[in-house]
């Protein structure tokens, strides 16, 4: 991997011209700071072989900055000190190859399961020079007990309850997702918080970042992990129904057969 020296902001490629390379708003230099022209390096090759590999769409090119890359970069306000991140269906690195450039502080782990994409991530990372980036061609789940981070993001992955499936194994008690949604983020919130309990979550909130910088800001839901569950594979389910059912009419008739004590504790109850 190629170190420390980020590749030309607009270089002239198979395909594609200085014209297709979009120019940067003045919000640019307030999120990344002296690392703009690295960002500026970033969304050229997205308008290039981003678009040649499938991973960003040709129409999407004129809103490269400020629907794809600063609508990501914006949520390093989230992530605190040095932090250690996953980004989970990275695909093309949005949002995790924009906070690394925006935060060389963070360590990111970039998780992607196709192959094609993972290729491609790891082209981008090595003609960046992001030494602090690691790309995984890997499901998540495969990496539960695997890889341990203070922080997951995801963007466009899945559904909230699907996400703390996948993500929150990766977390220690106290741990981060930050998962980008639009502007329906309280009510798949609200749809998601019973799964999410059950995966041991103990808060969540969203979140507006950017809000002096882009517009519309950026919408995030965070929630905070709990307890993380033993087997890395989530929490067990209340019993269902039927079992409840089930267990009610066996107590009713060790009751009937004067098998139940007084005290609340079935004697010689069987093993489900």
């Amino acid at each position: 991997m190629r170190r420390g020296r980020a590749a030309p902001a607009h270089r002239h490629q198979p395909g594609v011209t200085e014209v297709d390379v979009p120019v940067p708003p003045l919000s640019a230099a307030q999120v990344f700071g002296p690392r703009e022209e690295l960002a500026r390096a970033y969304v050229g090759l997205l308008a290039d072989t981003g678009i040649s590999h499938g991973l960003i769409g040709p129409r999407e090119v004129p809103r490269l900055w400020d629907r794809h890359v600063l609508n990501c970069a914006v949520i390093q306000e989230l992530l605190p000190p040095n932090a250690l991140c996953a980004d989970i269906g990275s695909g093309a690195g949005l949002p995790g190859l924009a906070l690394a450039i925006a935060r060389p502080d963070i360590t990111m782990h970039l998780v992607e399961p196709l192959q094609r994409r993972a290729r491609w991530l790891d082209v981008a990372v090595a003609e960046l020079g992001l030494s602090g980036v690691t790309v995984h061609c890997s499901r998540a789940d495969a990496l539960h007990g695997v890889l341990t981070v203070d922080v997951v993001t995801a963007r466009a992955v899945a559904e909230l309850a699907t996400l703390g499936q996948w993500c929150l194994p990766l977390l220690p008690p106290g741990g981060r997702l930050l998962a980008i949604k639009g502007s329906k983020a309280e009510a798949e919130l609200a749809e998601a918080w019973p799964a999410l309990q059950r995966l041991g979550c103990q808060a969540g909130s969203v979140r507006e970042c950017g809000g002096s910088m882009i517009d519309p800001p950026t919408r995030v839901v965070e929630v905070i992990a709990g307890s993380a569950p033993s087997s890395g594979k989530g929490r067990a389910r209340p019993p269902s129904a039927r079992a409840q059912q089930r267990k009610a009419r066996a107590a009713a008739a060790r009751r009937h057969r004067g098998g139940f004590s007084p005290t609340g504790a079935d004697e010689a109850s069987p093993s489900n």
